[in-house]
């Protein structure tokens, strides 16, 4: 595969670009069928809350915004898809970007997410190898802090769904996170970078912008881990596939996140043959010798070594959980016991340290 200035164009959808919010001056809102118009009016209505009818639609200004929560409300979950909104830009109505009323809610709510791209902050984890105690890699966990508080994970891929930027911000977050982290990283250890594969359409395209970053920082291929996160909920496994090999080609690993929260992961194993996987925290959590998780966990480790599969046991907690997963035979652990994310690169905490005693 061809790289850098011979290599495919690139991806013209990963650039960060939601709609100004502040240019919304009202929505027009339109249910789909006449019972749920009729509900819709009522409940305007009831409220208190202005709307003028037109062409079979309600239109709410923007001074009634702050009320709209109210409204969707009173609406199930199988009525909400039925409401639909378009918005009013600059006074002319936009029905290109007619959305679910639900997501413009959640768009307005969230009226930071058009600036936000620019004040991204990964937060770093260790992942610890059993055998040596040493920290083999670290998580880059996306943050967002602008004005106020940090902003975590998963608000700000609410957000973007919310605003229509999902594949847009999952690599600009890659990007990002490449260029912040790895910089920081001790020699040989990797730096494992999340991505959600839907957002991926032609790994050939979309990649090339992440494999670029790669390269602006020197990168050594071999020691990044891209983890696949959510890839159960990802329908396509010959799509999924090319993308994890289209990394491997690179000289970069493959990891797969929560191995046992569903009932495809095993499938999904021996599918894809990621380098790592990770256990889902769920079968971790407060987990001891007589536990009837024990034998399910050392059967799933089992399974991903005889494929060749090396085995993450995410969310230790304690030093009990810890030790546990060192007899059960996994290969590397991952959790508050060892170490929390943390902005700058940092050891063990003490806790652990002393569990594999001075060096």
């Amino acid at each position: 595969m061809p790289k850098g200035n011979g290599g495919p164009a690139l991806c013209d959808c990963q650039t960060v670009a939601p709609l100004d919010m502040t240019r919304v001056t009202a929505l027009s809102i339109r249910a789909g069928s006449t019972h749920l118009q009729r509900k819709l009016a009522v409940f305007l209505s009831a409220h208190d809350i202005p709307g003028e009818i037109e062409a079979g639609s309600i239109q709410v200004s923007r001074t009634s915004f702050d009320r709209l929560d109210g409204l969707l409300a009173a609406f199930s979950r199988t009525e909400r898809p039925d409401l639909l909104a378009a918005p009013w830009l600059d006074g002319r109505l936009d029905l290109w970007q007619l959305a679910p009323l639900e997501q413009w809610i959640q768009r307005l709510a969230t009226p930071w997410f058009a600036t936000i791209s620019d004040h991204l902050k990964f937060h770093l984890q260790p992942v610890v190898h059993l055998g040596t105690g040493e920290v083999y890699g670290y998580e880059a966990l996306v943050r967002a802090q602008q004005h106020g508080p940090l902003i975590g994970a998963w608000p700000l891929l609410q957000a973007a769904a919310a605003h229509g930027q999902a594949r847009a911000f999952d690599a600009h977050a890659r990007k990002t996170a490449i260029r912040q982290a790895y910089p920081q990283l001790g020699a040989d250890q990797q730096l494992f970078i999340n991505f959600a594969p839907g957002v991926v359409y032609n790994p050939d395209i979309c990649l090339q912008t992440t494999f670029a970053a790669c390269r602006e920082v020197e990168a050594d291929f071999s020691r990044l881990v891209f983890e696949v996160t959510e890839s159960e909920t990802f329908p396509d496994l010959g799509l999924l596939r090319s993308i994890l090999e289209r990394y491997q080609q690179e000289g970069a690993q493959v990891a797969l996140d929560d191995l046992g929260a569903g009932h495809t992961s095993l499938s999904y194993l021996t599918e894809l043959r990621p380098d790592i996987v990770k256990l889902d925290r769920a079968l971790i959590s407060g987990l001891h010798e007589n536990d009837r998780r024990v034998p399910l966990v050392s059967a799933l480790i089992g399974y991903a070594h005889d494929l060749g599969i090396r085995v993450v046991a995410e969310g230790i907690e304690t030093q009990g959980e810890l030790s546990l997963m060192m007899t059960l035979g996994a290969d590397y652990a991952q959790g508050y016991f060892l170490g929390r994310p943390a902005p700058e690169v940092a050891g063990l905490l003490p806790q652990a340290a002393r569990f594999w005693g001075p060096s």
